[in-house]
């Protein structure tokens, strides 16, 4: 009979130390699943952590990406000609209906009655530069109204654009102007229109001479 070898018993099998004896075959096949289950465990956790990196680094890049974006081009365009349409139907008063340049996006445009029953066409345009101008057209308006769409500003000089007048009242020197830091009003038939924006003076004389032309149209 040959000597045992160290460290196994008389049937050749590794003792455990911590036992102190050879592991009998349903403990051997119970530690090799519980090894087995804690390396899926770990490579789960593992590619759980992967994708997680994975995804942070897509959402930052994605962020990145949309902040880069000119903020322009996320405004979702409304056809302000075919709400004039519409609208034309309810008033007798011609509405005016710019035809812009390429470059100019309108992101409003309704017929509203206000609390004061005054009945006005409004058009909001963000300008190629990305700053903002309001038309609003008001019919049979008053010096109230008036003094609402301009935020209480005084009346400035008359500015000449492309044959017609208009009053100017500027804000923008105000602590907090919002969007009203500049606006051009002028009167044709029953109708005040008021532009009013952030906008600079030669994108105001832009939408000032299409609205006129619209209207003379």
């Amino acid at each position: 009979m040959s000597a045992r070898e160290p460290g196994r018993d008389e049937s050749g099998r590794p003792i455990v130390a911590e036992l102190g004896r050879a592991e009998t075959p349903q403990e051997t096949a119970d530690r090799k699943a519980a090894a087995s289950k804690k390396r899926r465990t770990n490579q789960t956790a593992l590619n759980l952590a992967i994708a997680t990196v994975v995804s942070l680094v897509a959402a930052i890049a994605l962020v990145l990406t949309v902040g880069l974006v000119d903020s322009g081009s996320r405004i979702e365009p409304v056809d302000y000609v075919a709400a004039a349409q519409a609208a034309q139907q309810v008033v007798d008063e011609p509405l005016a209906v710019p035809e812009l340049p390429e470059g100019w996006k309108a992101n409003r445009a309704a017929l509203v009655t206000g609390s004061d029953g005054v009945v006005s066409w409004q058009v909001g345009f963000v300008t190629p530069e990305q700053d903002y101008i309001a038309l609003v057209q008001g019919i049979d308006a008053n010096a109230s109204w008036l003094d609402d769409q301009v935020r209480g500003a005084k009346a400035g000089p008359q500015v000449a654009i492309d044959g017609t007048r208009w009053t100017s009242y500027d804000r923008r020197d105000a602590s907090d102007p919002g969007n009203v830091a500049y606006a051009l009003v002028t009167e044709s038939g029953a109708s005040t229109i008021v532009l009013a924006g952030t906008a600079d003076d030669p994108e105001f004389e832009v939408l000032a001479t299409a609205v006129t032309k619209g209207l003379a149209g």
